[in-house]
């Protein structure tokens, strides 16, 4: 997923506040009284979060790349 298909309030998340979010809906699916039309909706939202945090490590990453390359 493109991090462009990442919905704004998704974006402006830290890691910190998505890897929370992504507990919590983790904890929503797995109680077995969940709706299963809410639980499709919470596991897109999940994927997103998971996407837009590799997203923000890959950019750490370059970051890091970059800063590695200019000390050699």
């Amino acid at each position: 997923m493109n991090s462009k298909n990442i919905l704004g309030d998704i974006k402006s998340k830290s890691i910190k506040e998505a890897k929370e979010e992504i507990s919590s809906i983790l904890d929503k699916l797995e109680n077995n009284n969940t709706d299963l039309s809410v639980s499709i909706d919470d596991y897109q939202r999940l994927i997103q979060l998971n996407n837009h945090i590799d997203s923000l490590f890959k950019n750490k990453m370059k970051e890091i790349s970059k800063i590695g390359k200019h000390n050699v």
